[in-house]
């Protein structure tokens, strides 16, 4: 299988009459069969050779996860063209208008709550000619057709000339493009990486090689369908397997979309869910809210439970081994009386989560591990299709980010190129047919990153004597001191968000300089709070000082004699601390659509606060530029 029309050929001719995608219609899900999909496929994709596509042109696909999306980007394929994979929360004018362009997208299939975005740019893009509306519309004007005339126009085709389709579906090369997938913007420019048939085909088959997924299970996506992880782990995963693949209710809005997913999850029972870390700390956060509804004695009792399980459950592959098997009639308690119920709440037949998209502190590893719906952690990105490695079922380590697919090669290297001994942190680099084609007219970006055929990831990290692989965060965030010892502040900065109910957001900062600072953006309301439980109420003269010591003994419990002493190297906590007037947010740019902070843009946005940072007197966190941001904040 070299293809990704070979892939849905191969799994119609396996799994023909099994469902492959559902959605809610009606009230209820619904779902088609891999031999409906494919029929619905044909249809668009004749009807797209009707309208003039030839190979190799440019569609833009933005619409929220539902069939229409797989079966668009699969018609789109079949008729030998490239899928643009954009993503909803793109601004219209800027983002949307800067990929369009530079991937030279002829038409755009765009879904009713996406349509307003394609209405407002449409004007700005002189080569595209065609827009697609996957719900139709009101009023069609020139250039406007639904997705369901195009089906039609493609009847038309496949009765007078099917042999055109034949023709096109029937010679897709391993070598032709599939995707033109945009980075999510941690730079001005994103680069359009180019991933063909052959990529999106090897690595189905390479993460296969890492975990099974039954023709039997359902997965409730939950990711956006442009994201790389959902793409490859998820539609042509399950399809490679002939499992169910089913969308979130999208409702009219992103919010609306999100109530809907405790609803959905319940109506699907999914067995397995693709996950990144904000998530899965979203709903560690709801368990434990529904655990503290029950009252004192159940929460004693859970975290004893937890307590059990953590000790039972070790590093997660050595579970109940030596002395800690005696544990496991208690384990099996707390599982029935407890942690079962929790499941219930995923369904009750989730089996595990496979986590991707950054880093995942251990804790929530052993969290879920416990609670028996295991988070198995894996590592990839974009530019390899994207699945690199991941911990399965039968080989979990917390803290990895698992073992590594198979055909496909790994080497840690030093920033010279040479391969570094087993153990040793360095940059991982890989190759293998899942490795992308290069960037979208960027050559000298591509031959940075891709070097006699191996990856260069922008990643460090080190494999263990276990076969684990470790990633520890972008080489671009790395914290860089003045005598160049290099140290990755994310798991610093996940510490402080997650351990503290006062800390929304920080970024640890050093580029060659003598010491460490921190942009921290507060929980205003938790402040609040926790200062007027104390005494100390808003139009009090000390409320901005008081403020601003709240949040400085939150750092300082890193440091010596600090709660979490030892934790982290004491040279990397910050020595200065700017408290920040405003959020890192989508809108001001400061993170992009997968939640991760965008450090370059964060950098240059808050260049005034980190000059000042390395001023003595920002030393003292009590001074005029933060009792300034304080007061920004309002009371």
């Amino acid at each position: 299988m070299r293809t990704i029309v070979e892939l849905l050929e191969t799994s119609v001719e396996k799994y023909g009459d099994l469902i492959y995608l559902m959605e809610k219609r009606d009230g209820k899900y619904e779902g088609i069969t891999y031999r409906q999909t494919r029929e619905q496929v044909l249809r668009f994709a004749a009807g797209l050779i009707r309208l003039g596509i030839q190979k190799g042109d440019r569609i833009g696909l933005i619409s929220e996860g539902r069939p229409d999306w797989a079966i668009a980007e699969l018609g789109i394929l079949y008729a030998g063209g490239i899928n643009v994979p954009l993503s909803t929360k793109l601004d219209a004018q800027s983002e949307l208008i800067f990929r369009m362009k530079h991937s030279g997208t002829r038409m755009l299939i765009v879904s009713r709550n996406q349509a307003p975005k394609a209405e407002e740019i449409r004007n700005s893009l002189p080569e595209l000619e065609l827009v697609i509306y996957l719900d139709g519309k009101d009023e069609y004007g020139k250039g406007d057709i639904s997705f369901e005339a195009v089906k039609q126009f493609g009847d038309e085709l496949l009765k007078t000339e099917p042999e055109k389709l034949d023709k096109v579906w029937k010679n897709i090369a391993p070598d032709d493009l599939a995707n033109i997938s945009y980075t999510s913007g941690t730079t001005a420019d994103p680069k359009g990486i180019m991933l063909s048939h052959l990529n999106y085909a090897a690595n189905t088959i390479q993460a296969n090689t890492l975990m099974t997924i039954d023709s039997s299970y359902r997965t409730l996506t939950l990711l956006p369908w442009d994201h790389s992880f959902a793409h490859t782990a998820c539609m042509y995963c399950f399809m490679y397997n002939g499992a169910s693949v089913a969308s979130v209710d999208p409702g009219k809005s992103p919010l609306e979309a999100l109530r809907n997913v405790p609803k959905n999850i319940m109506e699907v029972k999914p067995h397995v869910m693709m996950s990144v870390p904000a998530l899965a700390k979203n709903f560690r956060k709801n368990i434990e809210a529904g655990i503290q509804k029950k009252g004192k004695v159940i929460v004693a009792l859970f975290n004893f439970a937890l307590k059990v399980a953590y000790r039972y459950n070790g590093i997660g592959w050595d579970k109940g081994k030596g002395s800690r098997i005696l544990l496991k009639p208690l384990v099996s308690l707390f599982d029935k009386i407890l942690f079962s119920k929790i499941r219930e709440n995923f369904g009750g037949e989730m089996k595990f989560f496979i986590g991707g998209g950054a880093l995942l502190d251990t804790e929530l590893q052993r969290f879920f591990y416990a609670i028996g719906i295991p988070m198995c952690q894996g590592y990839g990105l974009s530019e390899s299709s994207p699945v690199i490695s991941s911990n399965s079922l039968d080989a979990i380590k917390f803290g990895s980010s698992g073992k590594l697919v198979k055909y496909m090669e790994l080497k840690i290297v030093d920033d010279k190129g040479n391969e570094l001994p087993l153990g040793e942190k360095g940059e991982i680099t890989i190759k293998g047919d899942n490795v992308m084609v290069g960037y979208w007219k960027n050559p000298k970006a591509t031959a940075e990153t891709i070097v006699d055929g191996w990856l260069h990831t922008g990643d460090m990290g080190f494999m263990d004597a276990d076969g684990f692989l470790h990633v520890l965060g972008r080489f671009k965030s790395l914290l860089i001191s003045n005598d160049g010892e290099k140290f990755s502040p994310e798991g610093i900065e996940e510490a402080m968000v997650d351990q503290s109910p006062f800390i929304d957001q920080v970024m640890l900062y050093n580029n060659q300089n003598p010491y460490t600072v921190g942009l921290v953006v507060p929980n205003m309301n938790a402040i609040r709070h926790e200062l007027e439980k104390k005494g100390t109420k808003p139009e009090s003269p000390v409320w901005d000082e008081a403020v601003l010591k709240l949040i400085q003994q939150e750092i300082d419990a890193y440091k010596k004699g600090g709660r979490f002493e030892g934790m982290f190297p004491e040279r990397w906590l910050p020595t200065a601390i700017a408290f920040l007037p405003e959020a890192f947010t989508e809108t001001n740019g400061l993170i992009n659509s997968t939640m991760k902070m965008v450090r370059g843009k964060i950098t240059k946005y808050f260049s005034k606060e980190l000059d000042f940072l390395y001023k003595p007197e920002a030393k003292n966190i009590i001074n005029s530029t933060n009792l300034e941001a304080v007061k920004k904040w309002g009371k």
